[in-house]
């Protein structure tokens, strides 16, 4: 038996290390060499995100992965890309991929089979392809010029707002609301004065009103009004038959009131009888003698 020399062997292992190497790495990118797959071509213009393993969905699975890039330098801003698919996986004209990114930044490949179709692709055919408008694609598109918008108004706003801090009558304004408050607080503490001293007082003085009202009530209540008014009305109809009385020329009262001679006669009777006061008092001598010895 031959045997190998040393540098035989060596060469040998050194190609197992690397066809183990080769194999390890692309097991590591998710590439299997010993799974049998389909070759297909995709050509798209911009694989921002999309890296060599990147996965392949069929209807959210995976069935395949992308195998390789290459730029077209006869069609420039085309880039071919190779995926390969599962063996089974039997690709239906009218079909196409595509290419779509995430929020995190990464791409990935959707296949939209057309499944109405019974002619198909052969292995290595390119694909029908486009690019999907996604998540990121929206926020660049729609939301940060919105965004950009919004920060100019922003940064306007903030203009403005800075205007008003820096204007001197912000800070009078401010102080006088300091000033105010501290006269709210001072009357504050008054009104809680009041209420904790000279209300209860007040309360009371009106609880003691309303007793004198009850009172009064309870003694109005009392009162026999029925024989009041009864009174009241015997006295008028007295009044009113002593005031007819009066007016009536056939009696004493009567007479002194309407005999004109009479009235006028005894006003001279008072008249005479105030001038003998006045003289008596003037003379008393001619009216009145004292005699000491019986003498008239």
């Amino acid at each position: 038996m031959r045997k190998f020399t040393k540098e035989v062997k060596i060469a040998i292992a050194a190609i197992l290390s690397l066809m183990l190497l080769y194999y390890g790495i692309n097991y590591l990118k998710g590439i299997n060499l010993l799974k049998p797959a389909n070759y297909y071509y995709l050509v798209l213009h911009d694989v921002a995100g999309l890296t060599i393993s990147s996965p392949v969905y069929v209807d959210g699975f995976k069935a395949g992965l992308v195998r390789s890039f290459e730029y077209d330098y006869e069609h420039p801003g085309n880039i071919i890309v190779e995926i390969s698919m599962d063996k089974k996986m039997r690709i239906s004209k009218g079909s196409n991929a595509q290419y779509k990114g995430d929020v995190l930044g990464t791409a990935v490949i959707n296949l939209m089979l057309n499944i109405d179709s019974k002619e198909f692709y052969q292995p290595g055919d390119t694909l029908p392809s486009k690019h999907s408008i996604g998540l990121m694609d929206k926020v660049e598109n729609e939301m940060l010029p919105r965004f950009a918008l919004v920060l100019s108004r922003i940064d306007s706003v903030l203009a403005s707002i800075q205007k008003v801090v820096s204007n001197p009558a912000l800070n009078q304004s401010v102080n006088n609301i300091a000033a105010t408050t501290e006269e709210l607080s001072k009357s504050s503490e008054a009104l809680t004065s009041i209420m904790n001293t000279d209300l209860p007082k007040i309360t009371d003085n009106l609880k003691k009103i309303t007793n004198d009202f009850s009172t009064v009530s309870n003694n109005i209540k009392k009162v026999d009004f029925a024989h009041t008014i009864s009174t009241v009305d015997t006295t008028l109809t007295n009044l009113k038959t002593l005031t007819g009385q009066l007016n009536k020329p056939n009696n004493s009262l009567g007479l002194l009131l309407k005999d004109r001679v009479l009235y006028d006669t005894l006003s001279a009777t008072a008249t005479n009888a105030n001038q003998l006061l006045i003289d008596l008092k003037a003379h008393p001598k001619r009216y009145v003698h004292f005699s000491i010895f019986g003498r008239k």
